[in-house]
């Protein structure tokens, strides 16, 4: 029997994800409900949680959003992922996720809680690119903001192309 080749429909169904809003597709995979909950200012949360993350071509582009927690994350396989980054004081960082260690790519990235976060596929012959991310203390969505585009460039008018590009305009 030939082995069936990896697509972006077939990981979708084989570790049953379903969209996220921030674009992509994620399945949680773990939380530590076997520890005490954590107290944090937003009210308790699990220690940790887990989840698989996939870019894919018909879904490209993870929108920028900020999460309180920091999060880990592991690259798999597929296509390198480019991760923009803004921190507070409005520097932005570039860093890619991929399989190419040798040619700069990172196969795990810490983004600690407070930036702005966005990821996008980079073109290649896979068609997607799969992650997993560790956030701790665990994902909320109560601790999470999505992107709004007039307001982040109000606030980093210096990456307005990049804000504009990796975040949804207004309905």
């Amino acid at each position: 029997m030939k082995p069936r080749s990896i697509t972006a429909s077939n990981l979708i169904l084989t570790l049953d994800l379903e969209p996220h809003g921030e674009g992509g597709f994620f399945r949680r995979t773990y939380q530590a409900d076997h520890r005490d909950m954590l107290e944090t200012t937003g009210g308790p949360r699990y220690l940790m949680t887990s989840i698989y993350y996939l870019l894919t071509e018909e879904s490209p582009v993870g929108q920028f959003h900020f999460n309180q927690s920091d999060i880990l994350h592991y690259f798999h396989l597929g296509d390198p992922i480019e991760y923009s980054l803004i921190h507070a004081d409005g520097s932005l960082q570039t860093l890619v996720m991929g399989s190419n260690v040798l040619a700069g790519q990172q196969p795990q990235l810490h983004v600690p809680g407070g930036i702005w976060k966005a990821s996008m596929l980079l073109n290649g012959s896979d068609g997607f690119g799969l992650i997993s991310e560790a956030v701790s203390p665990g994902f909320d969505f109560a601790d999470m903001e999505m992107g709004n585009r007039q307001k982040l460039t109000a606030q980093y008018p210096q990456h307005r192309t990049l804000i504009e590009k990796l975040t949804r305009g207004e309905d």
